[in-house]
This record gives C-alpha cells, structure tokens and sequence, in this order.
C-alpha cells in the first residue's frame, strides 16, 4: 500500500481573476524633492542650502584648523603658565561659533513660495483689464505696485520668475533662484542667503567669530613672547611652529571679520539691511523727506527687534508629501488678484504640490509688518480678517495698474475654500 503524500497549498499562489502583472507601489515623493529653486536639501528636507557650497567648507575648514591648532598647542602650554579658564572661555566661543555658523547655513532664510499656473493666468488677465488692452496685443504692463508705510511710499516690484508682487523689502536672489522675504545679501561663506529667518544668526556667527579670532590671535602672540622670553624668539618659532600659522591665519582674517561686524552694528541699530544700503534707499540725498520707515527711531528697539523677536515660521513645506490625484484647485471667477505663470498644467503637476498659494503667503509676510516691525499706515497689507492685499485702496496709496474692483482677500479665501459651508451661514443669517 503506497503512503500518501500531502503537498501543503500555498496561500498566496495567484488566482485566475488576479491580474499576472502586479501594478508596482509608488513611493510617495516629498515637496522638496520638485523644489523649483537652486537648492541642495539633506537628511529627507531638513536641510537647506544654496548649490555653490564651496566656499562655506573653506569656511569650516579655517575655522576648524585654526581652533584645533590652538586647542593642540596653545592651550596646554597657557593653561599651566597663565590660568585655565584660557581654554574653557576658547570652548565656549568655538561652540558658540559653529553653532550659529550651522543655523544660519542649514535654515530657511525666507524663501517665498512661487505662484501656481492658475494664479499666474488670472494675475496676466487682471493686468490685462487694468491696463484696458486685449490679451492678444503685445503690452508693457508696469510691474509696480505701491504702498505707504509710515508715511513713506514703498514699491512692491513684481517678478518674472516667481510670479508674484514681492513683499516690502523682499528680493530675489540670482544665485538661489528664490525669492527672499527681508533679503539681506546672499553669502558664500555661510553657503546660504541672509534673510528674515536666519539674520539672526548670521550676526550672532560673525560676532562671535570676531570674539573667537582676536582671542586666538591675542593669546598665540602670548605664547610665543612667553616661550621666547626663555629660549629667545626664533627657538620660540621653531618649538611652536603652529603657533605661527594660526597667528598668520587670525592677523588676516581679523580685520575683514571685525569691519563686517561693526557694518551689521550699524545696519541693526538702524533697522536697515545690506540690500537698502548699498541701493542707497533710504539715503538722504534721494531727498531731504526720505527716511527709513522701519526705523523705530530707537537703537536698543531696532537692535531688540531685529535679534529677541519672534522668528516666523518658514512658507515653503518642502518636508510635505507630494499628492499626485490632488486636482488643481479652480481659479476663483471673483477677480482675486492671483500671481502666476506661463506654463501648463500638466508640466508644472510636480512643482504646483509644493508651492502654497500665494494668496495666504503674502497675508503671512504681511504679518510681521503689522506687529513687529511699524504699523502700515496703507490698508494694502492685513492680517486675516482684514482687508487683503487686494482691497481697494485710495489713488495715492497704490500705483496703477490696478483692477476696477477687488474684493476682500480673506472672505474670498474662505468662499473657495467652504462654499458649501458659506452658502448654509449665509441661510441662516
């Protein structure tokens, strides 16, 4: 009698209804992955850099060498012969340096988010019946707007390449290819621009690296007078020749250092920044009534402001998922004012998932203006609630062109995004 063989079935063998070639899962891909600037993320978006990034590894390689040398050397001959606390205050400052060296490198400083194709289009047709030509013809619309802050008139300039009216005092940057709220000066050093998020801490880096290099330089030029009051000053050379080189390194870097320090003393204790400076904005030879509006006419205010306010949370969320099925929201038929682009749908599909409406960013840059810097005097910029960068507002605040009527930018806001849920409210009222 044969014995009986059992096979044990498999589960998972593949049904007739079941299709023989599996559809495979898309990984889902973040925001930062399409981020249409010239930018280098790592750590999954956590980091954010400018492409040139050269110069910033010099950086850190002057600092780390010349610090180390002077740990290795320096430090032990002065701790004995002078005091300990020598090399602990040095600690304090190197820590402090590359702290704020890497916050200010790896952050966000401001970027302002690009406009959707949707926005573009309907920013091209109201422009269009500002100026009362046909979409057809060729025009050279201006691209100013205007504004009056504390009584002083301020130009929102457009641009091309994001699509948008740029807050006051923003700028686009050419290296980075973004538009940055409170632009400074973009600097390879820190291998990012210097804007409204991060200023801080590109001050706080290059003080303390002003702090870090004199003390260097002080106590390497202590140390080699010491050891050649006992073996005579070229022995001295000879028994510490890193000594030399850090002394080399701190006399030519100091005064490049120090002199950049005291220009952002100046420019905080005036509330200006490098861009306003070197433009020559608010100088007094464009008139005897030009004057800085931002000024709070204070130096302790401006210099808190600029470092003890709050630090606005960044636009863009390049750490966000892209969501490929989420259909383009509709351009609003009630004549919101929309900042845009020129090119389709289709191609922009990747890039439209991470840029945020600009409706909502030029509400939140509009923020700060209203709490920590001046209040506006013009009705153009509001917080929510209030009305929008597209209300009307009167022939002297703002420059034509600009539509016959706009309607009040938060209540819009709230009709496309619950129109459902405005219709009901509207009933039962």
């Amino acid at each position: 009698m044969k014995d009986c063989e059992y096979s044990q079935i498999s589960t998972h063998s593949s049904s007739p209804m079941e299709s023989p070639h599996k559809k495979k899962k898309i990984a889902a891909r973040r925001k930062w992955e399409v981020f249409p600037g010239r930018n280098k993320f790592f750590c999954n978006g956590r980091i954010m850099m400018a492409r040139q990034t050269g110069v910033f590894y010099l950086t850190l390689v002057l600092i780390l060498v010349t610090s180390g040398l002077f740990f290795a050397f320096d430090c032990p001959y002065l701790a004995v012969k002078i005091t300990p606390a020598i090399p602990a205050v040095a600690g304090i400052l190197f820590f402090f340096v590359m702290g704020t060296l890497l916050r200010t490198s790896f952050s966000d400083p401001g970027v302002l988010p690009r406009a959707t194709p949707d926005e573009a289009a309907d920013l091209e047709r109201q422009i269009d019946i500002a100026n009362g030509t046909s979409s057809g013809g060729y025009r050279p619309p201006p691209r100013t707007k205007e504004v009056i802050i504390n009584g002083q008139t301020v130009k929102l300039k457009y641009c091309f390449t994001c699509k948008i009216f740029r807050p006051p005092r923003a700028s686009h940057c050419s290296l980075c290819d973004n538009c940055v709220e409170r632009f400074d000066h973009h600097c390879p050093w820190v291998g990012n621009c210097v804007g409204k998020r991060n200023y801080r801490f590109f001050y706080m880096f290059i003080l303390s690296l002003s702090f870090l290099t004199v003390f260097i330089f002080a106590f390497v030029i202590t140390h080699v007078i010491l050891r050649s009051q006992q073996t005579g000053f070229l022995n001295a050379l000879k028994d510490s020749p890193a000594s030399v080189l850090e002394a080399v390194v701190c006399f030519f870097s100091v005064w490049s250092i120090v002199g950049l320090s005291g220009f952002h003393t100046y420019l905080i204790s005036s509330n200006q920044t490098t861009n306003e400076d070197i433009k020559g904005s608010w100088s007094n030879k464009r008139g005897k009534e030009n004057y800085n509006p931002y000024s709070y006419g204070n130096i302790f205010t401006n210099c808190c402001v600029a470092l003890c306010g709050p630090i606005s949370p960044s636009l863009i969320d390049r750490r966000g998922y892209i969501q490929p099925d989420t259909p383009q929201p509709a351009a609003p038929s009630s004549g919101i004012t929309m900042y845009g682009a020129t090119q389709s749908q289709s191609d922009m599909c990747d890039q439209d998932q991470c840029i945020q409406s600009t409706k909502f960013v030029l509400q939140a840059a509009a923020t700060p203006l209203l709490q920590s810097e001046p209040s506006l005097t013009s009705d153009e910029l509001h917080l929510p609630g209030k009305p929008g960068l597209g209300t009307p507002t009167p022939a002297s605040h703002w420059a034509r062109p600009r539509p016959p009527s706009m309607p009040n930018l938060a209540e819009a806001t709230l009709a496309d995004v619950m129109p459902g849920k405005m219709s009901t409210w509207a009933t039962s009222s």
